[in-house]
């Protein structure tokens, strides 16, 4: 039986791909999809562009990528509130995680989800589907923690799950386009106290 030839030792890196990934994603996150270049993705993770398709394929690829990142770094909070208890503290850990995560001095003002695609013409289609599709499983997933909060009594009966989960949603995304316009953390935690004085919304 004939074995099979193994092929050459591919040549390490030389980067750090978890750093370089963390660096492209600040890039998306400030310039949004269409406005990151190229040059400006591999200037600020350090590599080439031949390095870059290597690790991380081509754009569209590196950007999915930086919003896993996301999802599991800066918005890992969505995850985390979740898990409370009860509905009210889902919602007030919700809107208050997205108040810190776009307001952080030592990141872009905003939200990746939101900002990534706004203002992109027909070349950036393929991340707005994507961040549209992001958003939705936000909503989705707060949804179903809500049909679960009915169901056990934890909130009215006939309270719309789905509803309440748009609601939430709504000035999460709000919360993030006034905060890349210059609106400061105290003036967008009044913004979330007030949403949560309307709970659950009608």
């Amino acid at each position: 039986m004939e074995k099979r030839r193994k092929g050459p030792i591919g040549r390490p890196r030389g980067f750090d791909a978890d750093e370089a990934l963390e660096k492209a994603m600040r890039v998306f996150w400030e310039q949004g999809y269409e406005g990151a270049s190229l040059t400006d993705l591999t200037s600020a993770m350090g590599i080439t562009r031949t390095s870059m398709y290597a690790a991380f394929g081509n754009k569209e690829d590196l950007f999915r990528k930086a919003l896993e990142r996301y999802e599991e770094g800066p918005a890992a909070y969505v995850a985390r509130a979740l898990r409370k208890p009860t509905a009210h503290e889902v919602a007030t850990a919700f809107l208050n995680g997205a108040v810190d995560t776009c307001t952080r001095p030592d990141c872009p003002a905003g939200c990746l989800g939101v900002q990534g695609s706004l203002a992109s013409g027909e070349t950036g289609r393929p991340a707005r589907d994507l961040l549209a599709d992001w958003r939705n499983g936000g909503v989705s997933q707060l949804r179903d923690r809500f049909r679960q909060a009915v169901e056990d009594g934890d909130l009215p009966p006939g309270t719309d799950p789905l509803h309440v989960a748009r609601y939430l949603m709504t000035f999460a995304n709000g919360i993030s386009v006034q905060a890349t316009g210059g609106a400061t953390r105290e003036d967008l935690q009044r913004v979330a106290d007030t949403a949560l004085r309307n709970w659950p919304p009608a």
